[in-house]
């Protein structure tokens, strides 16, 4: 696969989700590189996000995850880019993707590459990437986990590889609405978010044919492999 040139790319997709995590509080706490920041559920429960950490370097657990990538890697929903500057130190092709203008910016500064894009949009290397990353929650991307996996099994090579965090509570399984807030309460757009733990994605990923290929923990942090059961030649 050709490696792809650092820029900010053209976003094709539109609706709730993109306009959420593009206009302020998100893209101001990654301008600042801090919260406090929230996800924020109709019911008012709140899910503190961890800017500080997603834009700081690279951490233990992350670099453990890193270690299982194969061939070229997509960061789905790469924020800010920790990961990316891991693996561009490690000598890794990869590109990452996101929807929010801020952190693709941010991203580029850092020295990685990527695009303005949402995973559902069409994407370059499709049906050749070796692994892709959901990290930070990012298995909740769209609300909709049987149909994140699936298109992630039209983007990566045959027998691929996906690196997913999940919740630290094994029995989440839930699929809401929810606002992007800050401290002050500013409301975002809803948009629909989904939370899984290991049990769930799993159960998920086994019913579309995906193989456990492991799972972990590391600094409170919960992690799983699975390998794409689409055969080889298939296109």
């Amino acid at each position: 696969m050709s490696t792809t040139t650092a820029r900010i790319g053209t976003q094709r997709a539109g609706g709730p989700t993109v306009r959420a995590w593009s206009v302020d509080p998100y893209a101001a706490a990654l301008r600042a590189g801090r919260g406090p920041l929230f996800l924020r559920r109709a019911d008012g429960w709140l899910l503190p996000l961890d800017v500080e950490r997603w834009c700081a370097e690279a951490d233990a657990a992350d670099l453990e995850v890193l270690r299982h990538c194969e061939g070229a890697v997509l960061d789905v929903g790469c924020g800010p880019g920790r990961l990316l500057t891991a693996l561009a130190a490690q000598g890794r092709r990869a590109l990452g993707i996101d929807v929010s203008e801020a952190a693709v910016a941010r991203t580029v500064r850092r020295g990685g590459q990527a695009l303005h894009r949402s995973v559902f949009d069409p994407l370059p290397g499709t049906g050749r990437w070796g692994t892709a990353l959901l990290l930070d929650g990012n298995i909740g991307i769209g609300g909709d986990p049987p149909a994140l996996l699936d298109r992630l099994t039209h983007l990566l090579a045959p027998g691929g590889l996906v690196l997913a965090e999940t919740v630290p509570c094994p029995d989440v399984d839930e699929r809401v609405l929810v606002q992007v807030t800050d401290a002050r309460g500013t409301p975002g757009t809803p948009f629909p978010w989904a939370r899984l733990g290991t049990p769930g994605l799993l159960r998920h990923a086994h019913e579309a044919g995906w193989r456990d290929e492991g799972h972990w923990t590391a600094d409170g942090r919960c992690f799983v492999a699975l390998r794409t059961g689409r055969a080889t030649g298939r296109r």
